[in-house]
């Protein structure tokens, strides 16, 4: 049974910094990709920040130069380091594991609330 399980998420003041953690466990295909999603209320789902298994790396325009995706490959894990975070980064955020197999399949972890406000 494959497990995600995110944690970090809280209530932070504009300009402050969170920091996201997904570990997964019991993936048994190689990872193509890891990556951050977020929706708030009302909005769609969107990219936040994504790496591929070779390392390279995408965010989406709103945080790029605020966020770093990084991984620990030894412990299954995906990090969000969120900087100078603002309002609108208020959202619930997703970490997914993209796995390699046919078809690809995606996993997602339960959710974690970031809010960001005075």
């Amino acid at each position: 049974q494959v497990q995600l399980v995110e944690s970090g998420g809280g209530l932070v003041q504009p300009g402050g910094s969170l920091r996201l953690s997904c570990a997964a466990s019991g993936i048994v295909f190689s990872v193509n990709a890891m990556g951050w999603y977020r929706q708030a209320p009302g909005k769609q789902r969107e990219l936040v920040a994504r790496i591929t298994s070779s390392g390279n790396t995408d965010y989406g325009d709103s945080v790029k130069g605020r966020f770093t995706i990084s991984r620990d490959n030894a412990k299954n894990t995906v990090y969000l380091q969120m900087n100078s975070l603002k309002p609108d980064d208020t959202a619930v955020y997703y970490c997914n594991f993209r796995v390699r197999r046919l078809p690809t399949y995606d996993y997602w972890g339960q959710g974690t609330q970031v809010t960001v406000s005075s």
